[in-house]
């Protein structure tokens, strides 16, 4: 059975340039996740030290073994939330006036 995933990223606070140029490839690996659902959200703060990802999943290892896949894994360090519920605007019926 499906579940949901929190996952709050602490991100390193000095980008290098090895970090920089993982960025398209993550980049593309997430949107990929994104079109497939294996991912319902991900979110960067302003400041760009954490990162917030809400993944579909079976098991909280499955969601490890898909962080172990990003291109950037090495620089983030993940702490997982099984979560109750997870509401979004994209979830809500939403009704044409044509």
């Amino acid at each position: 059975m499906t579940k949901l995933f929190m996952v709050e990223f602490e991100l390193p606070e000095e980008l290098t340039e090895k970090f920089i140029r993982l960025i398209p490839s993550q980049r593309d690996f997430v949107n990929r996740l994104l079109a497939e659902g294996k991912i319902k959200s991900y979110s960067l703060s302003l400041d760009r030290s954490r990162l917030w990802v809400v993944f579909a999943a079976d098991t909280e290892f499955e969601v490890l073994d898909t962080i172990e896949q990003f291109p950037l894994h090495t620089y983030m360090i993940p702490q997982v939330q099984e979560l109750a519920f997870h509401n979004a605007q994209d979830m809500v019926l939403q009704f044409s006036m044509n």
